[in-house]
């Protein structure tokens, strides 16, 4: 998506609202308004930040810094061919996936690669068929000889076909599809397809693709949508394809929504927050901001390398370590947000916005947390593209007690365009970092994740298996954040059921390889074995590598399932 093609619903101004934190017997909430409930004690996925992404999110000599990247725990970006010629909005080509991959593997985040933004123009301007083709031979080449390149997770065929293919000129669009599909799939048979990527969700275009796709066996291996229109729709949308899906026979795929919100709702992080808690509930593998002005900025998160008020929403998302737990709006319009318990810190984090007016956040399933808590309320607001925030606002920071393992939290004043986070924790305190990063929660490169009962907050990642190959390497990345620069002890939890000693590579920001040895335990699955090592890190963040396989390390030897590591 480029020049703004669809609008929101005008929205109030941006303001700073006032809040207070009030314990579930002092306030209740009252049918006039509207109560987001919460459920701490049932978590039904582990924290991934699915919807921290954005389109053209990275601009080549690094557009981001660094810095402002790593405390969002990007997920998974969808960047322009190699070679981009594409000039959105009348800016000069910029973002080649190719050229921006060193950064986004410094921060952890995987790239999808848009083939289509080999042209200038938007709508494309179709050629002839041997132009496309060679076009595609041309990018699929230049992966293939970018061997030190291991976080290209998708090739994008086309963007957008029920507005962009021009049928009179290419033909039918399955067809052309399929077509597309041979041609990459002659060349490289192991990177992931990501497609359709429609415009729009529409049922019966694609039902026709899918049959046609399963037909003639160019499936592809994720299922791309935009979502340009409202978040209202969301979960309709992904319960209809999955529906769809068995109807045809089809094995379930990965969701990625690598476009969300309108040109209004974009630089709003209320609406946003709706958006991203539609996804998480609805099992999203990854969502990514719209593109709809600048490139290199993460769609306004930054501006000049500083934080507008989105920025905060992300940073706080990026913060959220555990699980991601129920939460339950009145409606599929409104008052909306998405909450994490990390059982380890015993922290419960809330974010929400979408609502004006008085509003509630009723919080259950609270008890391990103990019957006093510290509420902490705080607010960012729509600042817009060009207006930096340095800060989120406090609105209170109170004690509150917890009866019946819930309580509520009082809203006043709320704008609909603002964001909200409300943050729960013991009042005899928590670690002052974060110690303990579950394996769950970090980027994942070919490998998946499992639960068990007797892993750190019940989920770990196992089949770390591949290594050889850059597109197949199996690694995962810790993004971490210590207080101060010195050596950490670093102490692994993980399972090993091959019987011998298995080894994986250990790198931190980008420096020389080590060996981490990993003796046999009782079973895969399993855990409470831990071994340790040494790392030298720097105050802030850092990012630490864990890898059966990876650029420029030989490759680790038989197999480990990875719990957790915890920074001492």
């Amino acid at each position: 998506m480029r020049t703004p093609r669809v609008s929101a619903a005008a929205l109030a101004a941006a303001v700073t609202a006032t809040v207070a934190c009030v314990a579930l017997t002092e306030g209740t909430a009252s049918a006039a308004n509207s109560t987001l409930t919460v459920n701490a004690a049932t978590p039904f996925r582990p924290v991934s930040h699915v919807g921290a992404g954005g389109l053209y999110a990275l601009a080549e000599n690094n557009r981001p810094a660094d810095n402002m990247l790593l405390p969002l725990k990007l997920h998974t970006i969808t960047q322009p061919a190699p070679r981009v010629g594409q000039r959105p909005n009348g800016q000069p080509p910029g973002g080649d996936s190719l050229l921006v991959a060193p950064q986004a593997t410094r921060v952890g985040a995987a790239e999808y690669i848009r083939m289509p933004d080999i042209y200038p123009n938007f709508p494309y301007q179709w050629v002839s068929w041997n132009d496309w083709l060679a076009k595609v031979d041309t990018q699929v080449n230049d992966r293939l000889a970018a061997t030190g390149t291991s976080n290209i997770t998708g090739w994008e065929l086309w963007n957008e076909p029920d507005y962009t293919w021009n049928t009179a000129a290419a033909g039918n669009f399955n067809a052309g599809w399929v077509r597309t599909y041979q041609r990459v799939r002659a060349r490289d048979t192991l990177t992931p397809i990501v497609g359709p990527s429609t415009a729009t969700y529409n049922e019966s275009w694609m039902r026709s693709f899918l049959t046609y796709a399963r037909d003639n066996n160019a499936l592809p291996d994720i299922i791309c949508w935009h979502e340009l229109q409202t978040s209202a729709n969301v979960a309709a949308n992904v319960a209809n394809y999955r529906n769809l899906e068995r109807s045809l026979g089809i094995s379930p795929r990965r969701i990625s929504i690598n476009e969300y919100a309108t040109p209004t709702e974009i630089d709003q992080p209320g609406p946003v927050a709706s958006y991203i808690a539609k996804f998480e509930r609805a099992g999203v593998d990854n969502a990514h901001r719209a593109f709809w002005y600048e490139y290199g900025t993460v769609n306004g998160l930054t501006v000049d390398n500083q934080p507008t008020g989105s920025w905060w929403l992300y940073k706080w998302y990026g913060d959220m370590a555990g699980n991601m737990v129920v939460t339950t709006p009145r409606a599929q319009t409104g008052l909306d947000g998405f909450a994490s318990h990390d059982p380890t810190r015993r922290i419960v984090d809330v974010i929400f916005g979408g609502e004006s007016g008085t509003n509630y956040v009723r919080v259950t399933g609270l008890s391990s947390l103990g019957g006093q808590v510290r509420v902490r309320v705080e607010s960012t607001p729509a600042s817009g593209r060009y207006t930096q925030v340095s800060a989120p606002t406090v609105i209170s920071n109170t004690t509150a007690t917890v009866i019946n393992g819930e309580l509520t939290v009082t809203v006043p004043n709320m704008s609909a365009t603002s964001g909200y986070h409300i943050n729960i924790q013991p009042t005899s305190g928590v670690p002052s970092y974060q110690q303990r990063y579950e394996a769950e929660n970090a980027s994942i490169f070919r490998a998946n994740r499992f639960g068990s009962s007797s892993a750190s907050a019940g989920a770990y990642v196992g089949q770390i298996d591949n290594t050889g190959d850059p597109r197949t390497a199996s690694y995962v990345d810790f993004v971490v954040n210590v207080p101060t620069a010195r050596a950490y002890t670093m102490r692994i939890g993980y399972a090993n059921a091959t019987g011998a000693t298995a080894t994986h590579g250990l790198a931190y920001n980008g420096g020389a390889w080590s060996t981490v040895s990993y003796p046999p335990t009782g079973a895969w699955g399993q855990f409470g074995a831990t071994v340790s090592t040494s790392v030298s890190l720097r105050a802030g963040y850092n990012v630490i590598r864990l890898a059966k396989g990876s650029p420029y390390f030989g490759g680790g030897t038989g197999y480990a399932e990875l719990d957790y590591i915890e920074l001492i």
